[in-house]
């Protein structure tokens, strides 16, 4: 499980070789004395995240999980989930989730150092660059106008994602040809919420409408090759889609002469014999302003979305009552609708990050 949560008090259980719970908090007043909500200083602090990914009974866990605090500005943060595939799958998650954040924060800042034509300092620290604002939000912070700022972090995700693409290509001891990893993120700032998607992992908003109704804002879009768009750019590149007899519903990208790999994505990192065939590495980058009736979000594998729908997550981490064990709860139920409902199916992999959006207050509500 990765952390990178600089100069922040960082919980961290590792249960077995099959499970990991990585609860993360930012401090307000001090911080918490512990988990179970006593005391003043508990109830100072506000829970952040709960992560969680549990191993399902397929060989290796080849999920990757990660939430770094003080990305890009001081309340700033990233979270990641990576569904890895193939051979060497959850060695390339794993890989893409040590090295994305810090590789989009660099693009980030380079963008931003090439567009102030006044700034003598050839160095960018994360604070700074992200400073270079054209508005103020209503809590005094400087952020640009939504279009402009969906723009920078839009190129900055497609660079940070092709530089990914080939870094995963240099290295020596993973096979890249036949596996890879999808990859979800939603980047804070202030008020502003970006996601970046690549794959058939997904985001999705809990948020409450202003008559008191709990909605399910699904964030992302599954890149699979059932979607219209996906197949017809795989079939301009010569790659062919179809479903296994045995899995009708289920189309796979395959090579043009051979059968194989039978990818069931349209996007990913590593893959690279697909990727002449039209499995592209260029996520699809999204923005919103965070309101006023945001609770949280959800990043999960398909782990989880292909059992639960969307409207079944939120109402799981809403009835937790304690939110560091919100995504604990997610995956657990997943796991759980994979038995009943596929008895003879192997267990996937079940893996969540919850980004909580508001103060969740002591004991978890």
């Amino acid at each position: 499980m990765g952390i990178c949560a600089s100069s922040k008090r960082v919980r961290q259980e590792e249960q077995d070789s099959d499970e990991n719970v990585v609860y993360v908090m930012d401090e307000q007043g001090g911080g918490g004395e512990g988990e179970d909500g006593r005391g003043a200083r508990a109830a100072a602090s506000r829970k952040v995240a709960s992560l969680f990914s549990q191993k399902g009974k397929k060989g290796p866990n080849q999920d990757a999980v990660i939430l770094c605090q003080g990305f890009g500005m001081e309340d700033g943060v990233f979270c990641g989930v990576f569904d890895g595939h193939g051979r060497c799958g959850q060695f390339i998650s794993k890989l893409v989730r040590d090295y994305l954040p810090f590789m989009i924060l660099s693009h980030r800042n380079a963008l931003l150092m090439g567009s102030d034509d006044d700034d003598d300092d050839p160095a960018f620290s994360d604070a700074s660059a992200s400073a270079s604002a054209s508005s103020t939000d209503g809590s005094g912070q400087s952020s640009p106008a939504p279009a402009q700022l969906l723009e920078e972090w839009r190129e900055a995700c497609a660079n940070a994602f092709e530089a990914m693409d080939k870094e995963l290509k240099l290295q020596a001891n993973v096979d890249c040809n036949f596996s890879g990893t999808t990859a979800v993120c939603a980047i804070k700032q202030g008020k502003d919420l970006i996601v970046a998607n690549l794959g058939d992992s997904r985001a999705v908003l809990a948020t409450m409408s202003d008559t008191g109704y709990l909605k399910a804002v699904q964030l992302t879009t599954d890149q699979k090759p059932n979607v219209p768009q996906e197949a017809e750019r795989i079939k301009r590149c010569n790659g062919r889609v179809f479903a296994l007899k045995d899995e009708p519903s289920v189309l796979r990208v395959w090579l043009p002469d051979e059968d194989c790999p039978g990818l069931a994505m349209a996007r990913s990192l590593g893959d690279y014999r697909l990727k002449r065939h039209g499995v592209v590495s260029e996520p699809e980058v999204t923005h919103r302003r965070v309101a006023p009736g945001d609770l949280f979000i959800i990043l999960a594998t398909d782990g989880v979305w292909d059992v639960l729908s969307n409207e079944e997550v939120v109402s799981i981490v809403c009835a937790t009552p304690r939110k560091q064990h919100a995504s604990k709860a997610v995956a657990e139920a997943a796991a759980q609708r994979w038995r009943t409902r596929y008895p003879t199916s192997r267990v996937d992999d079940c893996s969540a990050v919850c980004l909580f959006l508001r103060d969740q207050g002591q004991g978890g509500r």
